[in-house]
């Protein structure tokens, strides 16, 4: 037999971001909690709004299961003396394991305990269990309400929790759990009472309550899109934007606002980051993509007074608008050149210099990069251009208002005050990617300033001491991090992590010996772990990522390159091939001191040993001249080549021979040969 449950926590409004996380929490939790107790349900599900975190279990069992269990103990020559009889070893553990010592079991030379534990009543169970799960929520921040010691996401202010029609007894912050819960806010009077599972939905629906997220996200989204029609245009929905509106409505219901078409003489970013960023409002474009007069937005509650509802949100944007409007013209006054000098009155990190600072920094950095890339003429003019006007946005009046706008408002006062285009673009890419999934930097300016911006920051962040760790990442070091490695593999950029990072000391007037060598190692760890997941997420094994990350990961270009050949399924055969026989010289030449790795072909003496170095010879040439141009599929296949020959030298010839000279130059022969594979991989890491 079995029954539904259901666990609502009535709550003070919590915030959106937090929803979802909690909601993953509360569906975990409740299967693990319910697994290690052996019992069982058909389905666990953890919906919720606002003002309720709710946890259904469909099909919850009445009795937990059985469990039979056999636990080992002692060896019987430990348990037992010469005369049979159990010893105190034999008696401490069945005392141990709740039995009788004379129930102890004898198998395979040792003594069992075996233990039949009867299931108890779910219903005996569930209000610890619940207690326990409620407890264990994390919240990425706390409330205490009035002299009470728990710490909650928000104040409790009722508990309904049924098992089939039944009342599961709780109490948590001097609330006690009952059969009563309460509809929205606003549109719903009075308690309800709840009779079972199905009734809870069936009477807060009634009550203006769309308890599961899935249902509001699909009511809103059709919504909002229905209304874009209407008005001639299509909603530009943003996911997290999306995702945040179903977490602040119970019942929603959307509806369009329009604002004067004077606005639209502003750029399209400074009109629709006060709509989506400050007022949680969804633009609507043209089918060209154009931005027009018209806003939606969602409202927690139903159609009535709606005219009212649209001219409050109108008002509200109408004054946004004015502020951004102010601001744009009265930005115009001065260039973007002239307002690199104010820089100097912001300071960047404490001990770090200002923000003016930190542009000569960029600009330098950048050059330093340019030249590395070997790139010349033109493209120069304009990197340095646009790194010296980089964070020259960041003292106008609307970035101060609209951070979100810093590189966007760049753009497009570069552009009024008569900057190259590449310079203006390259303003606003430097910022790119500004969060995970986001667009890369196109241009090769925009690319070099954005990787000089953020290694800038790292270096000097790790500087200070500032390292991330655990889930602190206060200035968001990784997400750099990962975007200058996602930035050299998209670009193609052969360049060393470690010199970079030397120049950005440089700069940084990092000169103390000791430092630099930390710093320098602290700051390619970081990197390595970046360049570790971006691997994973490309679906490389992680013995290939071992294989190739213990080549070195300093060009992080070369590292994606072997990584991405290594993982051909079309060389499959090959690289097995080539594992296999790298392996064996690996764990030789490992353990082994080589005292020369100059092969005197006079000291040959077996033509197997011969033959390996004549062919060794023959593929070498080839083997670097692909490993310089970096074609790596090529490199593989020509060492894999080898594999016969190596296959034939261990056949037939003994390395460790008493006479040291021929002993050594065998070695040293090995030692060639691993030294040249070894520039692509660890092969001996690659599980063939």
């Amino acid at each position: 037999m079995s029954r539904d449950l259901l666990l609502e926590i009535g709550t003070e409004e919590i915030p959106a971001r937090f929803m979802p996380d909690i909601l993953f929490q509360l569906e975990k939790l409740s299967q693990e909690k319910l697994a290690l107790l052996r019992i069982t349900y058909k389905q666990v599900q953890a919906i919720g709004t606002p003002r309720r975190m709710v946890l259904v279990i469909r099909g919850l069992s009445e009795q937990q299961e059985d469990k039979f269990s056999e636990n080992k103990g002692p060896s019987v020559k430990i348990a037992f003396d010469s005369n049979g009889a159990p010893t105190k070893a034999a008696q401490g553990f069945a005392r141990g394991q709740g039995v009788d010592v004379t129930e102890l079991v004898v198998k395979d030379g040792y003594v069992y305990a075996a233990i039949n534990e009867s299931g108890r009543p779910v219903q005996e169970l569930l209000p610890e269990i619940l207690l326990n799960i409620i407890h264990s929520l994390n919240f990425p921040k706390n409330m205490r309400w009035g002299d009470l010691d728990i710490r909650f996401v928000r104040p409790i202010r009722w508990l309904v929790a049924l098992y089939g029609t039944e009342i599961i007894p709780l109490s948590i912050a001097e609330v006690s759990s009952g059969n009563v819960t309460y509809g929205h806010r606003f549109l719903s009077k009075g308690a309800l009472t709840i009779g079972s599972v199905d009734d809870y939905f069936e009477k807060l629906a009634k009550n203006y309550v769309m308890v599961d997220p899935k249902e509001r996200r699909a009511v809103i989204l059709h919504q909002v899109e229905q209304l874009a029609i209407s008005h001639g245009g299509v909603a530009e929905i943003d996911g997290e934007l999306l995702e945040e509106v179903v977490f602040l409505v119970e019942f929603p219901t959307a509806l369009c606002g329009n604002f004067d078409e004077k606005y639209l003489t502003l750029p399209a970013e400074a009109i629709i980051t006060p709509m989506r960023e400050h007022q949680r409002y969804f633009p609507v474009l043209s089918k060209d993509k154009r931005l027009l007069p018209v806003f939606i937005t969602v409202r927690n509650g139903n159609s009535d007074h709606i005219k009212v509802v649209q001219h409050g949100n109108e008002r509200v944007l109408r004054a946004r608008l004015d502020d951004a409007k102010f601001f744009f013209e009265e930005d115009q006054k001065i260039t973007l050149e002239n307002r690199v000098e104010k820089l100097k009155t912001i300071v960047f990190q404490e001990g770090l210099g200002t923000l003016y600072d930190k542009t000569l920094r960029i600009q330098a950095l950048s050059s330093g990069l340019a030249e590395k890339l070997q790139l010349t003429g033109e493209i120069r003019r304009i990197i340095d251009r646009s790194a010296y006007l980089s964070k020259a946005d960041l003292v106008t009046g609307m970035v101060y208002e609209f951070t979100e706008l810093q590189g966007v408002m760049g753009r497009e006062y570069a552009l009024i005050n008569g900057e190259d285009p590449c310079v203006a673009a390259a303003i606003f890419e430097h910022y790119l990617p500004r969060f995970s999934g986001d667009e890369l930097p196109p241009s090769d300016a925009g690319r070099i300033i954005s990787i000089s911006d953020k290694l800038d920051n790292i270096v000097a962040t790790f500087s200070r001491g500032l390292i991330p760790s655990g889930s602190q990442d206060p200035y968001a070091l990784r997400r750099q991090a990962l975007g200058i490695a996602y930035i050299v593999i998209q670009a193609n950029y052969s360049v060393s992590l470690q010199q970079l990072v030397e120049l950005s000391m440089d700069l940084l007037h990092i000169s103390e010996e000791k430092q630099r060598k930390q710093l320098s190692a602290d700051i390619q760890d970081f990197f390595r772990l970046r360049i570790k997941n971006i691997l994973t997420e490309a679906g490389i094994r992680y013995d290939v990522i071992d294989a190739v990350m213990a080549a070195g990961t300093d060009d992080m270009y070369d590292t994606w390159l072997r990584a991405k050949a290594l993982a051909d399924e079309s060389l499959g055969d090959a690289i097995r091939k080539a594992a296999l026989a790298f392996t064996r010289i690996a764990n030789l030449t490992k353990n082994n001191k080589v005292n020369t790795i100059v092969v005197n072909p006079e000291l040959l003496a077996a033509l197997a040993e011969y033959k390996l170095f004549e062919v060794y010879g023959q593929s070498r040439e080839k083997i670097e001249k692909l490993l310089k141009s970096k074609q790596y599929a090529g490199a593989i296949t020509v060492m894999a080549d080898l594999a016969d020959s190596i296959d034939a030298f261990f056949s037939e010839v003994m390395v460790m021979v008493e006479d040291p000279a021929v002993r050594n130059n065998r070695l040293a022969l090995l030692k060639v040969i691993a030294d040249l594979t070894a520039k692509t991989a660890d092969f001996s890491k690659i599980i063939a």
